[in-house]
């Protein structure tokens, strides 16, 4: 199985257990598990936006003003981004980092994001 193989499947994984999570309103963990997806999913303009609607869902429901706003300016831009390839490897993607830093990956994710 090649590496963006193994790189689309975990993002499924994650984004599976960040909807688990949701439904059952644990959303610290839900946005723990989005950020993961959303580390693997950067590099496809359809996981990176999902990942990113995900986020201001979990913003709305913790009524967290600011994660709604900078969830919707990234929703403007992510996949616009992430199809011309310019996005800043391993940003968590919450609006509580800038949009354009780079940051290491988590250690276990790291070898799927090179």
């Amino acid at each position: 199985m090649s590496n963006r193989d193994l790189r689309r499947n975990a993002f499924a994984a994650e984004a599976a257990a960040a909807r688990v999570a949701y439904a059952r309103g644990d959303l610290d963990l839900a946005f723990h598990h989005l950020e993961r997806a959303h580390v693997l999913g950067q590099p496809w303009a359809g996981d990176h936006s999902w990942a990113h609607w995900m986020m201001l869902r979990v913003g709305w429901r913790r009524r967290d003003w600011r994660e709604v706003r900078g969830q919707v300016l990234r929703l403007a831009a992510g996949g616009l981004l992430s199809w011309m390839d310019r996005l800043p490897a391993g940003n968590t993607g919450g609006a509580d980092v800038p949009p354009e830093t780079p940051m290491p990956p988590p250690p276990d994710l790291a070898e799927l994001c090179r």
